[in-house]
This record gives C-alpha cells, structure tokens and sequence, in this order.
C-alpha cells in the first residue's frame, strides 16, 4: 500500500501548558508510523486565516466550523506577540486514519464524567463542556490537537505548512522576560537509541525535561552525518584516551601477568598503555561515533562522509533562567549508573555511551553545538515539498 504524509498540529495553549511529552508519547508508541520531522511555528494572522477557511471546508458539520473557530482566536498573534505550536509530521499506510484514531473524536470523548476512560489523546488533554440546559452550545473548547481526517484534505493543508515555512525560522523568539539578561539556552539531543522501535520514551524524557519549567524555542529530527557527529565529539576522543588508556594498559598487564606467569615491569605497563590503550580508546571513540551516525569512522568515504547518517534522534533547544543547570540536572551524570532515581539518564540509559541523551554543559558548547547540528535549519518543510512534488506526478 501506498505510503503518504500527515501531521498532528499541537495547540499553543498544550505547548505553553507543557503536555506535549505525553501528547508524543502516546504518538510515537500507537500510530505505526514513522515520525519524519518536527518544527516549533509561530503562526501569523494570514496563515491563521487560510489555515481556518480550510478546516471550514470539510464539512463536517459542528465539529469543523468549531476547530475553525478556535484556531482563529488561539493561533492567531496577539498584538506584536506570536504563539508557538508544535507541528509533527509522520509518514506510513493510512497516516489521517491512524493519526486520527489516536487524537479521538471532539465531541464523542466527553460524557459523564464516571464514563470517561482517557483512550485517546483528547480524551486525556482536551476539554469540551456545553452549556447543561443548552447542549448545542460550547462554553469552553480546548481540542488539544489537530489533524485531518482525510487524506486530500492533508495535503492541502501540508501545502499551506510548506509554503509558510519557508520563511520561518527554526527557533522562535516569542518570549517576553522580566530580565532577559538571565535567560539562556541549551541544547539537548534524544539520542537515537530511543528511536529503535516503537516507544514512549521520546516522549516521556520530553516530559520529563518540562518539570524544568523552560520553554522548547526549537526542535527537529535530525540524522547526524559522520563528519557533524565526528565534529561533535571531537574533544571527547582526547579525554577518551587519557582516561581509557593507562586503564587498559594496567589490564593489558595484569592479564599478561597472569597468562604467561611472570611479573611484567611498569615500564612494558606505560608500554601496553601507549599502544594497545590508546587504539582501545580509539575504537571507544569509533564506537561513540557510529552509535549517533550510523558509521564508523573508517567506514565512511569521502562521498558519504556529509550525508545524513542512517539513525535518527531529535534535537530540542530549551530557554528560561538557569536553562543549562536545571536540564542537566534532570538528565542525570554521564553514567547511568551513578545517576539519581528520578533523573532521564537513570531511567532509560544502559552505559557510559548509550545514555540516551545529551545535553549541553556551558553557555560555549551550547553555541558550538548548536552550528554544529545547524540547529537553525529543519528539513520538514522541504520535506513536505518532496512529498507533495511526487504527489503530483503521480496523479497527472
């Protein structure tokens, strides 16, 4: 069957509220699906206002003309003052049927309230109340997301995310600060060891980062390249054979010792330490790099070396007061091991390498990184372009 693209559009009042873990989690374990790309957007007036007159058009009946109401009056800015929503994209079979099975009905969800049993995401997250002597009348609607139910109604609306993204920047500055001076950012990486399989765990470390209180300014899903991820930890390759490589060489010695029988001098240990520890330490750091990109260093070719890699992880940037501290906090030490119950690192890594996430440690790595991962460029637009050209082809 034939694979094509949808999204799910999380609202502005679930992102400021900080649910969009949960709303992930549930996506990312349920659907069947491929998440392609993601992009924090900050919606003008005249998007709003196409965006709405689309959803009008499907006609289907209240439910339509309510989404269409409320995107006009939530998405839309306020003064000089945009609000940030999270668009997701996802690519498989029968994406608007799935991703809609997932997101629930808007009206259906809510009966009495002993009934209610949170299967779907606006089961858990959205709010509909009518007015008791009035029923047809909404007095608060929250829909907590949105997404088509129809797939040429998908890609019309996909056109219309494609044509305003192309003037959107990845990180958006939509923030007001009592002392902006204080404000910092920082980089985090869901490593790709959460994206192997079907898995709330994207989700849940997201949620888990907004006990922090900050704010995600940007994200997308990103394949490291070989040359990005040797680039990235090129300094850890230093620090690995420091640390690796007299540790090594006294096993090396050790082991020696106790095979041949016969006691070896500290000098063969400084020996066994130069040699077999630092190509031990060498191939850690190979380790390391294959693990983000997908190669090895000496796998790659001079052709391959730029290209996206074959593993995928998601890049978020965080802002607020104390931005760096407070997630490095709840990610948890290097090693999982010796990390605190309750930290991200802790719960879901396994060792040193594959600790299931990174963060940023001072204000100049956030920087180094951040041109690193060209944190400022999303591909979800144009991949939204690629998908529609094809489309298009296919159909004339």
């Amino acid at each position: 069957m034939k694979e094509a693209l949808s999204y799910v559009l999380v609202t502005p009042y679930t992102v400021a509220k900080s649910r969009t873990g949960g709303i992930i989690s549930r996506l990312l374990s349920q659907a069947d699906l491929e998440l392609v790309g993601a992009q924090m957007i900050a919606p003008d007036e005249a998007w709003v206002r196409e965006y709405a007159a689309i959803l009008r058009e499907q006609n289907q009946a209240d439910s339509c003309t309510l989404l269409a109401d409320y995107t006009e009056q939530n998405f839309a800015p306020v003064g000089d003052r945009k609000h940030l929503a999270l668009l997701l994209l996802f690519s498989g079979e029968k994406p608007c049927e799935k991703l809609a099975a997932i997101c629930g009905h808007i009206y259906e969800e809510h009966r009495e309230l002993d009934s209610i049993v949170a299967e779907t995401i606006r089961d858990t997250y959205a709010d509909l109340i009518v007015d008791p002597e009035h029923p047809e009348q909404v007095t608060y609607f929250e829909p907590a997301v949105i997404t088509p139910r129809d797939q040429v109604f998908a890609d019309k609306e996909l056109k219309l995310f494609a044509r305003f993204l192309q003037d959107q920047p990845n990180i958006n500055k939509t923030n007001c600060y009592p002392d902006p001076k204080k404000i910092e950012r920082t980089l985090v990486i869901i490593k790709p060891d959460n994206w192997q399989y079907a898995s709330s765990k994207p989700g849940t470390i997201i949620d888990m980062f907004s006990r922090t209180g900050l704010r995600i300014m940007g994200i997308k899903v990103h394949q490291f390249s070989l040359a990005e991820a040797l680039k990235f930890y090129g300094p850890v390759e230093a620090a690995l054979q420091e640390k690796l490589a007299p540790r090594f060489g006294k096993k090396a010695k050790e082991l020696l010792e106790q095979e041949f029988g016969f006691p070896l001098s500290e000098e063969t240990e400084k020996v066994l330490a130069e040699y077999v520890g630092v190509e031990y330490a060498q191939d850690q750091f190979a380790q390391i790099i294959k693990f983000m990109s997908g190669l090895r260093p000496d796998q790659g070719t001079l052709e391959d070396i730029h290209k996206p890699g074959s593993v995928k992880c998601m890049i978020l940037i965080y802002e607020g007061e104390k931005a760096i501290q407070k997630i490095r906090d709840v990610l948890g030490p290097t090693d999982p091991l010796k990390a605190p119950g309750g930290t991200v690192r802790r719960e879901f890594g396994s060792n040193v390498m594959v600790n299931t996430a990174h963060a940023s440690d001072s204000p100049a790595s956030v920087e180094r990184e951040m041109n690193i991962v060209h944190v400022n460029d999303n591909s979800l637009g144009s991949l939204i372009t690629a998908y529609l050209a094809l489309e298009k082809t296919g159909k004339s």
